[in-house]
């Protein structure tokens, strides 16, 4: 985690927040990928981001934020279910959306819409060997 952090800083990556999984090693990873991108302040603890966390109420605290760049650290299949949901406009298992998201991996999206349903376009999925070789 600490050299894909590490990479993200040198290839010049910034967020406005840092949101992270309540689960322990979650909250260890963002505090790595927190200091090496030598951001001020923790990571924010988002139930929403939990393994049985609620897609639809992390839906809606994007939508409330007033920030551009968001890194969300959490779990897998999580986070591959809610990038297919944005990607396919909520209709991911209907047409047969299938992400994968290596661990320590990165996926830029961007949110189009987020009513009436959450919509949006994976921009690239890169695995941490990918993102090493970026820096």
């Amino acid at each position: 985690m600490k050299r894909v952090g590490e990479a993200l800083e040198e290839a010049g990556f910034e967020f406005d927040v840092v949101a992270t999984s309540p689960v322990r090693r979650a909250k260890e990873s963002a505090a790595i990928v927190s200091k090496a991108l030598k951001r001020k302040g923790a990571a924010e603890e988002w139930g929403e981001l939990a393994p049985e966390g609620d897609r639809e109420a992390l839906y809606r605290r994007l939508a409330n934020l007033r920030a551009g760049y968001v890194l969300c650290v959490g779990h897998e299949p999580y986070l591959t279910t809610t990038i297919g949901e944005v990607i396919s406009k909520g209709a991911w298992t209907q047409a047969g959306v299938r992400i994968a998201l290596k661990k320590s991996g990165i996926a830029k999206l961007s949110v189009t819409a987020f009513t009436p349903r959450i919509s949006g376009e994976l921009r690239w999925l890169l695995t941490p060997k990918q993102i090493r070789k970026l820096a």
